[in-house]
């Protein structure tokens, strides 16, 4: 099926020589481009086109999951059609294994799977192997290792009508595909039995299906609701009346064949590291590796599963020390080797791709040289910077400010700007303000947009200003809440369409709030210490900042500052080039600006709690222990409770800093002072 987009716009401004010179590059083989498009100028329409125009599979990847999900929704509504995805990491909450090797602290791996997510990634794949007509969004965790495709497109299962299939058999292959039995608790990825009747659950699908039997016949392949049992009219992956392609349960799948194989080379490397380490001296090092190991390989030899399964996975998929894993580029190279990929906001996505490798690498040292892992589980790991590079076909880099990096890389001939918006509408006029008094005037400022009904967006450099800021603005009566870093994907983009409903009119955050959003209701950003230099504060997040303002005809940007910054005279000089354009292109033709009109669009998932979850200070530290950081009383402990609650508070301070949520680490930092005597 070729990609059909359905809009009931049409390219103007600017965006029409953008996409013809995006298609041209594509056309002729220009391995790099760069859209330069400010907010509110139709990046993602643009690029909507051009994959129209060029028919290409698309692989999509941006820096969060938050925008991730905007852009999957807005994929979904341009090719509704056509098979969107949405592959991002499917973790509620993640502890990596580690090992403290100053406090002799070994941290085992805690996961929690969000299981809409997991089933939106394994339909992601499901749908690169069956279809050519696919866009995937993803966030950058689609450089990390997912098992090989080809592995798991020969785990496929085809069921048709009228062939002879023992149950038994069916049940056998269910559980190679690693479907559970399930026959009281009916989930995705399960299967049950009700008389001559097999129901499966595909673990991709939202819907389940029924295969009936006429003795070792099968009768009926039937969609069905899995909450009923009913018949439903939705249709499936690669389904008709009759037959039915069924794929694996789970991405990471291991070929029964190369098991053998796979368990004398991790024994060969076993022998050699214990070797290496009581050369070494390191007795107890070697003897935890020793058991580590053989329990492992005992439990994959009895159930095919081991908790960490994924360190051995060079073995299994015989790759070679050093080898780059199995990612979801290689679904695309399964499907085609020609796609297009397409890099959203390039300046935070592309630094952050280069910086994963090393982050990784350093955990899994530390646990490889005090004996918990082998060596090869350091390659279970995202890919290198330059091995992303070298999956790279075509790419396109949009931004409102890119990089030297992406910009170097195109070359000048291919930097296509954006500039101008389909509503007429010019980047906001900057006002500057002195920050005593600040907050007296700021609120005056919300009052007025909230008169018109019209939102606010406030950002602060710490969590801790951000916190006290939301709370006294709550005290004058203003409906505001907080957007931070604990809240879970999902609930975020929740919580942004309640501000463009109207049970918020101001959100206060930090970086959250800097690019990405599509708020077209937000008429002012205000921006809390404008002065202060530094990363949250750069040229580039001020104009990504302010760009929050340009979608209403009213937009408005305040800054609070008591000096005019380096990075201020650069943002609010492009700033001020961009409006000249603008303003020209409008006089000229007439145009009076109009705010954006934009539906609120469906939720992302369906799920069943429907209950909105208020801002929290409770931090998960582990499955079993948790604090209110907001209201915790250091004497309400015990002097043995005290100390596990300061060793899971450290374990949580040096995830978040390795997460570079530096805000969330201070604070934690903080909290463990006041605990320690």
């Amino acid at each position: 099926m070729d990609f059909k987009l359905k809009s009931s716009f049409k390219p103007t401004g600017d965006q029409p020589q953008a996409i013809a010179k995006l298609v041209k590059g594509i056309k002729s083989n220009q391995k790099h481009q760069v859209l330069l498009g400010v907010t509110g100028s139709g990046k993602t329409f643009s690029v909507a086109n051009v994959i129209q125009k060029v028919q290409k599979p698309t692989l999509v990847i941006s820096h969060n999951k938050t925008l991730a999900a905007q852009l999957y929704q807005e994929f979904r509504d341009f090719f509704p059609n056509n098979a969107v995805s949405y592959f991002v990491s499917y973790y509620d909450y993640y502890q990596p294994e580690a090992y403290i090797p100053q406090t002799d602290t070994y941290i085992e791996k805690e996961v929690d799977i969000n299981q809409e997510i997991e089933r939106l990634r394994l339909q992601a794949t499901t749908h690169l192997l069956t279809r050519q007509d696919v866009i995937v969004v993803a966030s950058v965790s689609c450089i990390y290792n997912i098992g090989s495709p080809v592995e798991w497109g020969q785990y496929m299962l085809t069921i048709s009508t009228g062939k002879t299939l023992p149950r038994r058999e069916l049940l056998k292959d269910l559980v190679r595909l690693q479907y559970d039995r399930s026959d009281y608790d009916f989930l995705r990825g399960t299967f049950r039995v009700k008389g001559d009747t097999i129901q499966i659950w595909p673990a991709y699908e939202q819907n389940a299906v029924s295969i009936s039997y006429l003795d070792d016949v099968i009768e009926k392949i039937t969609p069905i609701d899995p909450l009923t049992g009913k018949r439903t009219s939705a249709q499936l992956i690669n389904w008709s009346p009759d037959q039915l392609t069924l794929y694996p349960a789970k991405h990471y799948m291991t070929n029964p064949d190369s098991v053998h194989g796979a368990f004398a080379s991790i024994k060969a490397e076993l022998k050699q590291k214990v070797k290496l380490l009581k050369a070494q001296g390191k007795e107890l090092e070697a003897h935890r590796l020793t058991q580590k190991v053989n329990f492992d390989l005992e439990m994959i030899n009895e159930v095919g599963y081991v908790n960490g399964i994924e360190n051995y996975s060079r073995h299994f998929d015989q790759r070679k020390p050093g080898d780059p894993p199995y990612t979801l580029f290689d679904y695309f190279k399964q499907n085609t080797k020609d796609f297009l990929l397409l890099i959203d906001e390039s300046h935070m996505t592309i630094p952050q791709i280069n910086g994963m490798y090393r982050g990784d690498q350093a955990r899994k040292q530390t646990l490889i040289d005090f004996g918990f892992r082998l060596p090869s589980a350091l390659d279970n790991r995202p890919l290198k910077f330059d091995e992303f590079l070298r999956r790279i076909p075509q790419a396109i880099y949009t931004s409102a400010t890119p990089r030297q990096w992406e910009l170097s890389h195109a070359g000048k001939t291919n930097v296509t700007e954006q500039l101008l918006r389909p509503t007429g509408l010019i980047d906001p006029p900057i006002t500057i303000k002195p920050s005593q008094g600040q907050i007296d005037h700021l609120i005056e400022e919300i009052r007025k947009r909230v008169a018109k009904k019209q939102r606010v967006l406030v950002t602060t450099l710490t969590k801790k200003m951000a916190e006290a800021l939301a709370d006294h603005l709550k005290e004058k009566k203003i409906k505001v809440h907080y957007l931070h870093s604990d809240i879970v994907t999902l609930d975020r983009t929740d919580i942004l369409d309640d501000l463009r409903a109207g049970e918020y009119d101001v959100i206060v955050g930090i970086n959250l709030l800097r690019e990405g959003l599509d708020l077209p209701e937000v008429s002012l950003v205000a921006i809390i210490d404008a002065d202060k230099e530094g990363f949250l504060r750069s040229q580039t997040s001020l104009v990504q900042t302010m760009g929050r303002a340009a979608r209403h005809a009213e937009g408005q940007v305040i800054m609070y500052a008591d000096t005019k910054t380096h990075s201020m005279n650069l943002a609010i000089s492009e700033v001020n080039r961009r409006r000249k354009k603008q303003l020209a292109y409008n006089a000229k033709h007439h145009i009076k600006p109009k705010s954006i009109t934009k539906p609120i669009r469906e939720k992302l998932l369906i799920r069943e709690d429907k209950n909105k979850t208020p801002v929290s200070s409770v931090i998960n530290l582990s499955r079993k222990q948790a604090i209110d950081l907001a209201n915790f009383n250091p004497q309400d402990y015990t002097p043995e409770d005290t100390k596990k609650l300061i060793r899971g508070l450290r374990r949580k301070m040096m995830q978040e800093a390795n997460n570079l949520n530096f805000e969330l680490a201070a604070q934690l930092r903080d909290t463990i002072e006041k605990l320690e005597p």
